[in-house]
This record gives C-alpha cells, structure tokens and sequence, in this order.
C-alpha cells in the first residue's frame, strides 16, 4: 500500500477513509515542507521584532491584550494545551480519531499555520504508529474551533494525557516512548494551531456521509423490495417523470428501482390481475424518487461542503508569507503578516451536519411508512402483520412498533443545532456553531436508520415469500438471498431481535448497497 502524502491541498475521500479503515502510512510532502518553513520564517521574525501578535505573545481570547514575555512563549503554548484539555463524555472511537489526526495535520500542512513541520510530521508519526489519543467527544461548540477535542489530541503530542495504543490505554508519555516517538517542545504559536480548527466535526461527518451514502442506496433496494411485496406499480419511476423535473438525485433513485425490479414476476402478475383496483399506490411507494431523490441531493451538497473543508486552513491568526519570502537566509526571508481571522468557525459544518440529520431522519420515515403498509391487511392484500394464522401469532406487529419508535427518535435527533448559540470567553466569541453537537448524533441516527432499514428488508422478504411462487426481480433477489441468509422465512413467532441484528449488520458492511452501485 503506497504511502499518502499530504500537502493541505489534495486530500481527497479516497484518501482518508484508506488512511482510517485500512491504516495506509503517511508523510509530509516536501512542498508543504517548504511551506510552512516560509510561514514559520514570518512567526520566528515578528517575534524577533518585539510586535504583538495575536497566540504568540499575547494571551487568548478575552485576555488577548495581555503581553506575553519571549521566555514565556513556550510555556503559554503548553498551558493553552493542558486548560483546554477538559472534554467529557464517551471518547471519539478509533476511525474518528485517526480522522482527526490526518486532518488536523493536514490543515497544518497547508503553509498557513506559521509552525515547524515537526508538528505536522508527529501527527504522522502517531498515526502510522497507531497511538490514538483517548479523546472525549464533548466539550466542543464548534468555535474557536472544536478546542477541547484538539486539546486532548495534542496533550498526547506533547507527552501528556491518555492514548490507545494495540487496544491498551497508556498515559500519553508511555504510548510516545513504546512508539518511539519525541514528544514536541512547544514553541511560539504551535499550541495554538494544533487546538484552532473543526477537524473534530469534521471527523466526524466525513465519516458519516460515507456510511450516509450506504444507507441511502440501502434505502432503495429495500424500497424495490417492498414495491413488489405490495404489489406497486413501476409507472411512477418512468424515466420520463424524471425528465420533466430534473433533479439528479430523483433520476439516480428511479433507475435504480428499476433496474431492482426488471423482470418481476410479480409485477407481471398485478398488471394481468383485474382483481386489484388500486389506480396510484401510496406515496411512500410512488414518491419513493422524489423523496430519496431529495436525500440524494442533500447529500451531495454536504460532500461538497465536506470537500472544501479536507483542504481549508481553519486556524487562527493565519500567516501569509509575501511574494519573493522564502526560508533562506535571503533577504526576504521572513518577508509576510499575520491577519486575525474566523476560519476555526464551524458554521459551514454545523449546517451541513443539520442537512445531513434531516436527510437521515427522512430516509427512516419514509421507511418506516412502507413497513406499515405491508403489515396492514387493509394496504397490503397480504394476511395480517405478514404471518399466517394470524391472531395465534403477531408476525411483524411489533417490528412496525418498532420502526415507528426508531423514526420518532430521529425526528428530535434532527432537530438543527446550527441555530443555536451560547457566548463563551467572556463574550469575546458571542456567536458560535454548535457544529461538534451537530456532528456527533449523526452516527446514532445512523444506527437508527440502519435497524429501520434492516425491519423494512425483513417486511419486504416476508411479504415476497408470502407471494410465492412468483418472484421478484433479479437484483431485487440478490438482495432477498442476503436477506434470507442471515434470517429464515416467519412461519410462527419467534423473537426477531438477532434477525434485525443480523440484517442491520450486512447493510452496514455495505452488501445491500454493492447490489445497486
């Protein structure tokens, strides 16, 4: 596996997720060596020069205007690290801190950060070590930046606080020495950078668009399922429709559902009966496109805003070296300014974050919508709760109750959070984003989603069992095969607990979503 380079430029998804879930090396590209050799120049020559400067010699926040003397300037930074390293809470799991690390390192790396690339090259060196700095998953409101979070990231840089390293919790100064790893010596500014950015959120919602984009292809093969279990009608995914409003995400979804269902014998079946009346199918059904569709599109927007964000420099004051500074010893080498800024804002996150929870929380009530019209005899022509003698048995009863329960709780879970705010620092920073909080409900929408997911593929194959000996499509039943093996056709009632877990699992390994991409 090739080593990644990184230069605060080019990460791409591809990327990270090889560097998270298959542990792929990485390092510091020479350019951006070169870089941040330039802006460091800037940092060490204003300090020579005695000028304040905003997190080099002066205090933080509220208390920016109180100098700070040059023998002092090491021992700020490594005070900035330990106060702000008081997060709470359940810790951020393996994948979300290896994000972390990568893209904290990449912004660094980017040339704007006015510090030596040791800083850059030890985040590497953790990550290709595996030392994972236990961190805790709340305390952050999304400006200055996620502080706590990156406070704990960095303590472990420094020697300091806890880490994981082959699954056993070390303090941060014994993971560094067993991976042989030189703790830094903070010097001007470095603390400072390593804490002011939003790659905690940023982490986290990098992470859950993927598995977002999973669950929403998930969402149409389970959708196509219970098309046929019900009987539907595949008029409304004519390609026509599509045409004459054209979002892309509506187009994607009414392909997919019919390429799902080519050559259903069930489908067949409905359009020779004259028994069934029904002219237009529910909109859970009909409007499968237009709703899926429109989380599609959502979800584009937040990788889009997700993309600008692997590659933005989101700390603060940020150094720009002027045309012709270098790190010679010419005489423009130290040649630039530091401006004081808001890049560590979150609020681009925290409403992508909010887009994506309302995209989630849609996906699982349309869901949930399809799962109570199988199991209502009155909607579904099939016998009552999708089981046989019923009254002796109760079938999918509860697993609809379920759903409904699941697809309740993501309607508060999306409730937006990038609208809220409460001043912090002493009214220095009075309007924040609230983008960590944002971000961190997401993985357990996730789940919820996935089990409401998994109910409907359990429905949906029940009901089609229940149809036989007419079959559904071809790619539908390669997704009834998955289905099937993880759980047996309900003759009479036995819990389905494990079978949801079952069925949950294989959506998250992405077995449902492979079928239609």
């Amino acid at each position: 596996m090739s080593t990644i380079q990184i230069d605060g430029e080019h990460l791409d998804f591809a990327q990270l997720y090889r560097v998270v879930f298959e542990g792929a090396t990485v390092e510091l590209a020479p350019l951006a060596r070169e870089r941040m050799l330039a802006s460091r120049a800037v940092i060490e020559r204003l300090i020579a020069s005695d000028q304040a400067v905003y997190g080099v010699n002066t205090g933080f926040g509220k208390m920016a205007s109180v100098r700070i003397s040059r023998e002092q300037i090491g021992e700020l930074q490594v005070n900035l690290v330990r106060s702000h390293a008081c997060g709470v809470g359940a810790p951020l799991s393996e994948h979300e801190t290896r994000a972390m690390l990568l893209l904290r390192a990449n912004a660094i790396a980017k040339g704007f950060s006015g510090v030596r690339p040791v800083v850059a090259e030890t985040l590497c060196a953790l990550l290709n070590a595996g030392v994972h700095p236990l961190i805790p998953s709340q305390g952050s409101v999304g400006a200055s930046g996620d502080l706590a979070p990156l406070a704990h990231l960095a303590q472990v840089t420094i020697g300091e606080g806890e880490a994981i390293l082959q699954g056993r919790k070390l303090s941060g100064g014994d993971a560094m020495r067993t991976a042989t790893i030189a703790p830094l010596k903070l010097e001007a500014k470095e603390g400072l950078a390593l804490l002011n950015g939003t790659q905690a959120m940023l982490a986290l919602l990098a992470l859950g668009w993927r598995d977002a984009e999973i669950a929403v292809d998930t969402a149409d093969v389970a959708a196509a399922l219970s098309l046929d279990a019900l009987r539907g009608s595949p008029a409304a995914f004519d390609e026509r429709i599509a045409a004459a409003r054209p979002y892309a995400g509506h187009a994607i979804t009414a392909r997919n559902l019919r390429r799902l269902n080519e050559g259903s014998a069930i489908r067949e079946s409905h359009r020779a009966t004259e028994k069934d009346k029904r002219v237009q199918d529910a909109y859970s059904l009909r409007c499968t496109p237009q709703v899926h569709g429109a989380v599609r599109d959502a979800l584009a927007q937040v990788r889009a805003t997700l993309a600008v964000e692997l590659n933005s420099a989101t700390d603060n004051p940020l150094v720009f070296v002027h045309p012709g500074g270098d790190s010679g010893a010419g005489s423009g080498a130290g040649s630039g300014e530091v401006i004081s800024g808001g890049n560590f804002h979150g609020q681009p996150l925290a409403m992508a974050a909010d887009q994506l929870a309302v995209a989630l929380a849609t996906l699982a009530g349309i869901s949930e919508r399809r799962i109570e019209q199988m199991t209502n005899p009155q909607t579904s022509l099939l016998p009552a709760f999708l089981v046989r003698d019923a009254g002796l048995n109760s079938g999918f009863m509860i697993m609809q109750v379920s759903a409904a329960a699941l697809a309740s709780e993501m309607k508060s879970q999306a409730t937006p959070h990038s609208v809220d705010s409460i001043p912090t620092s002493a009214n220095q920073e009075d309007y924040v984003s609230m983008g960590m909080g944002a971000a961190r409900r997401i993985q357990p929408m996730l789940a919820n989603l996935r089990n409401v997911l998994a109910i409907e593929l359990l429905a949906a194959c029940q009901g089609i069992d229940l149809l036989a000996p007419l079959r559904t499509g071809t790619q539908a039943a390669k997704a009834q095969a998955v289905v099937r093996s993880e759980s047996k056709m309900v003759e009479a009632d036995r819990s389905l607990a494990p079978d949801i877990r079952a069925v949950e699992g294989r959506i998250a390994a992405g077995d449902f979503s492979e079928i239609v991409r």
